[in-house]
């Protein structure tokens, strides 16, 4: 029984570093966290979405520009943040400050700090993801009550990108090519992913390119919840939660093999 309960106690001692860490600095990620998709929301889907909606097109799939913005935000806000979580964070207890490593000192395994440290960057998405579907209910953006299952479906897709970010970060001792992730990475999958229209539009090539990233897919899942237009293809519903699950599956694998191979070498 005690076997079974330690791996909990110990994550959870890397949970509970992350988040009193978070506790001290956390004024510092407000505007990015939660300022910033409400001032897109305000401006693309409120000042441009008035222009796009009074259109000879009229309106994007047969809703409002801001009812079609706003889940597409939701997905990429949580993958910018996933993102940041993955990276700095993680090469600063392992490079920076070595804290993981005082951590490994202790009965504190790699797989623990490996998982703790994803759980943690689930619990901020869910923060985050929880206040901004409020302020897109507020907005009167929401099509469906469903909206209410968006925010896991956003967690979903952040876990997406922090998993494989956060092996990848694990193996870095400089932040170099961390501009490299966000520059040619998260940035292009933010405006090219069917956040701000339909990937339809994009030739043919780069609508396969942006059906294979975790972004498209957690789109689709949160537009479909938003819009309450997911049981129409409930089939390509349960493939984008598939498609989520399994960069999460592997990405988590890898970070648990990374992190501890790194707290080995030192």
């Amino acid at each position: 029984m005690t076997s079974l309960a330690q791996p909990r106690t110990t994550m959870g001692r890397v949970f509970e570093h992350r988040f009193l860490t978070y506790r001290k600095t956390f004024r510092a990620s407000i505007f990015s966290s939660f300022f910033m998709p409400i001032l897109f929301l305000t401006a693309m889907g409120i000042g441009l979405g008035s222009y796009v909606d009074a259109g000879p097109a009229g309106n994007v799939g047969g809703v409002p520009y801001i009812a079609f913005l706003a889940p597409g935000l939701l997905a990429s806000t949580a993958m910018q943040a996933a993102a940041f979580e993955s990276t700095f964070p993680i090469i600063a207890g392992l490079q920076w400050s070595r804290v993981f490593h005082a951590m490994y000192a202790t009965p504190i395994s790699g797989r623990d700090v490996a998982l703790g440290n994803l759980l943690w960057v689930a619990a901020r998405l869910l923060l985050i993801t929880t206040v901004f579907t409020i302020v897109i209910v507020l907005f009167g953006a929401a099509e469906s009550p469903l909206v209410i299952f968006a925010i896991p479906a956003a967690i979903l897709t952040g876990m997406a990108f922090a998993a494989p970010i956060a092996a990848f970060s694990a193996t870095q001792r400089t932040v170099e090519k961390f501009n490299a992730i966000f520059r040619f990475g998260i940035t292009p999958l933010f405006l090219f992913s069917g956040t701000f229209f339909p990937v339809e539009q994009l030739p043919q090539p780069l609508q396969v390119l942006a059906w294979l990233t975790p972004l498209y897919h957690g789109v689709q899942l949160c537009r479909g919840l938003s819009l309450g237009t997911i049981g129409d293809a409930p089939l390509l519903a349960v493939v984008n939660v598939l498609f989520l699950l399994a960069f999460i599956v592997v990405g988590t694998i890898f970070t648990v093999r990374t992190v501890s191979e790194r707290l080995v070498r030192g």
